[in-house]
């Protein structure tokens, strides 16, 4: 019979249990799934949400999810703050989704690499939910494990660099179903959508 570590089994934890926080319709997966049909800045995105994800999991494992929720104004902050970034993305995508043109990368404008990437940081850090997720509710699970807590957090950064390469690289094979702009209309209407109803259910929660 073969024997499985603990450490193991601490680390699959962590893998497990961030895959399934991590593999919910959001404003960040969204971005990323797009960035990855247009083929644009792919690779950074996905090092980017990456890095983040591990950044808010150490913190939260070293104790400051115990920081965050002792001081809720934190959230309340982000609260706000990304409930109108969320709305002002959510114009911006409706505004795509009703003006005609494909969007296919040889035919539309392409995003610069710097304002990719601050979308990305601002659909990350200014999401409350990924304080009250990623920092407190990942860190308090991991602190579970004393002496074995940074195997969770190690579980967890794979599970984040796992989901988001094959969200950003596996949308390329998608590629031709969003040859037209009909379809990318409809992916961007689906984006405003999402984006008004996660800033409303940030606003009255």
């Amino acid at each position: 019979m073969v024997r499985v570590s603990t450490g193991f089994l601490v680390a699959l934890s962590g893998f497990a249990t961030t895959m399934a926080l991590i593999a919910a319709i959001g404003a960040q997966n969204a971005f990323v799934l797009r960035q990855g049909i247009r083929g644009e800045h792919v690779l950074p995105v996905v090092a980017l949400c990456t890095v983040s994800d591990l950044v808010l999991i150490f913190a939260g494992i070293a104790g400051f999810g115990a920081l965050v929720a002792a001081h809720p104004d934190v959230v309340t902050v982000a609260k706000f703050g990304g409930a109108a970034f969320l709305i002002g993305y959510g114009l911006l995508a409706a505004r795509r989704a009703v003006t005609p043109g494909t969007l296919t990368p040889s035919e539309a404008n392409p995003s610069r690499l710097a304002g990719a990437l601050i979308s990305c940081l601002a659909l990350t850090f200014l999401n409350p939910h990924v304080y009250l997720d990623t920092v407190i509710l990942l860190g308090a699970l991991a602190n579970e494990h004393r002496d074995e807590r940074w195997l969770f957090g190690v579980g967890a950064v794979a599970a984040s660099a796992v989901w988001f390469t094959s969200l950003g690289f596996g949308a390329r094979r998608l590629g031709r179903l969003f040859a037209s702009a009909k379809t990318w209309r409809i992916l961007d209407a689906a984006i405003a959508l999402t984006m008004f109803a996660l800033a409303i259910s940030l606003v009255v929660s």
